[in-house]
């Protein structure tokens, strides 16, 4: 891991060096040979290629998450949350998990037709399809791309129900597919929530849209008909874990009936990336972050087994789930009827056909 003097933060972006891919087969270190070098932050720019999707669904068995498939129209993410689980996915592509992540993104075309074939299967069995498994589909790069509206208007044509978890504001973009959804109970939208602080999220999350206009969102859905919760996620030890109630009291004022949160992740280069993000932007508490992280990981940075993943053990770990626990019941949160408006329809599925409208 680099020292931080010498990795100093790129402008708008939430890692601050790229580290290898640990798939590759050397790695190079850099040394300091003496010369001066120009220590001034970097303006990065983001660069995108497209991929044409040879399928659209990925399937998952997991029992910590509450869907058994995803679609991900890009890979990687201009958000630039420095914590985000999925940073090591880049490494499939041969690129890094830090500086890569962020801006040197994959658009995949194609996906439509795609999940069109995969919904046409005799086999296939319709349960909600989660948007943004992976990777946030309303990124800024969906702005330019429109690739998730393509994807809705043609669940919306087949009656497909669908999930989406976002931190951006460019949903609000999509208002009219999305109230159409909700008229039929085919959508449930989630927007991720970590901190009400602006200047922990500029470093946090650089590109991510600000905490005002997150609860902005939360409330033009509500307000729109659309079934909306929170996701506060993730929650840091020691940097963020004391706003909690303050995050779900701000949601259900926006508008929000229901709400989740798990414990920071930091699987294989997250691990390095966090560290050294925790060093350069707030030193004085990266000792203290990174031993209750151990302390809720069984002594570990982290803990990768199913049931324990998300949430984390022990007594800090508790104490944030009866934390939790205790906000949601003071604030009517995951009350029984919200928690039955989130099973959506499953029984109004219309399989496309293949060929259109070719032989009607």
């Amino acid at each position: 891991m680099p020292p931080s003097d010498q990795q100093p933060p790129r402008k708008g972006r939430g890692a601050t060096f790229n580290p290898d891919n640990r798939f590759a087969p050397t790695h190079s270190e850099t040394e300091d040979d003496g010369w001066w070098q120009d220590a001034t932050p970097q303006r990065l720019a983001t660069l995108v290629r497209d991929e044409t999707a040879r399928s659209a669904l990925s399937w998952n068995r997991s029992p910590d998450l509450p869907f058994d498939r995803s679609l991900n129209p890009y890979r990687g993410c201009e958000h630039g949350c420095i914590y985000c689980y999925a940073r090591p996915s880049h490494a499939y592509w041969d690129l890094s998990p830090g500086l890569d992540f962020e801006t040197r993104l994959i658009a995949r075309s194609g996906l439509v037709e795609r999940l069109r074939e995969e919904l046409c299967q005799p086999g296939y069995v319709c349960r909600p399809i989660s948007l943004s498994g992976n990777t946030d589909c309303y990124q800024p790069l969906e702005a330019e791309r429109g690739s998730t509206r393509e994807i809705l208007t043609f669940l919306l044509e087949c009656r497909h129900p669908l999930s989406i978890i976002t931190k951006s504001a460019l949903i609000l973009r999509d208002l009219d597919l999305l109230t159409e959804l909700a008229g039929h109970n085919l959508v449930r939208v989630m927007i991720s929530l970590t901190s009400l602080d602006p200047d922990l999220k500029r470093t946090l999350e650089p590109r991510a849209a600000s905490p005002t206009a997150r609860l902005r969102t939360i409330e033009g859905l509500a307000q729109a008909g659309v079934p909306v919760g929170t996701l506060i996620a993730p929650v840091i030890p020691g940097l963020t874990d004391h706003e909690m109630e303050r995050l779900l009291e701000a949601a259900r004022k926006a508008g929000a009936d229901c709400a989740g949160w798990t414990l920071l992740r930091l699987p294989h280069e997250v691990a390095p990336l966090f560290k050294e993000w925790l060093h350069a932007h707030y030193p004085e508490r990266a000792g203290k972050v990174m031993s209750l992280m151990r302390q809720c990981r069984g002594g570990m940075t982290y803990d990768a087994r199913y049931g324990k993943r998300m949430r984390g053990q022990g007594v800090f770990a508790d104490l944030l789930a009866q934390r939790f626990g205790h906000a949601c019941r003071r604030l009517g949160l995951n009350e029984p009827a919200a928690r039955s408006a989130q099973r959506l329809d499953v029984t109004a599925f219309r399989p496309p056909r293949d060929q259109g409208d070719l032989f009607e």
